[in-house]
C-alpha cells in the first residue's frame, strides 16, 4: 500500500470519527462540511484507482 492510499485512508478515517461527533452533538455546519470532505476524498480514490470498502 502506497504513501498515497495510506493518506487517503487516514484521512477518511478521521472524517468520519469527526462526522459522528458532529452529528451526535448537533453540529449540523461541521457534518455538512465533512461530509463534502468525506465524497470528495472518496471522489479522489476512485480517481486514482484507490479501492475503499463500502
Amino acid at each position: 500500500m502506497g504513501e498515497f492510499t495510506t493518506t487517503i485512508e487516514h484521512r477518511l478515517d478521521q472524517a468520519y470519527r469527526g462526522l459522528r461527533e458532529a452529528r451526535s452533538t448537533g453540529d449540523e455546519y461541521l457534518a455538512d462540511t465533512l461530509t463534502a470532505e468525506i465524497e470528495d476524498l472518496r471522489r479522489l480514490a476512485d480517481d486514482h484507482g484507490i479501492a475503499l470498502p463500502g
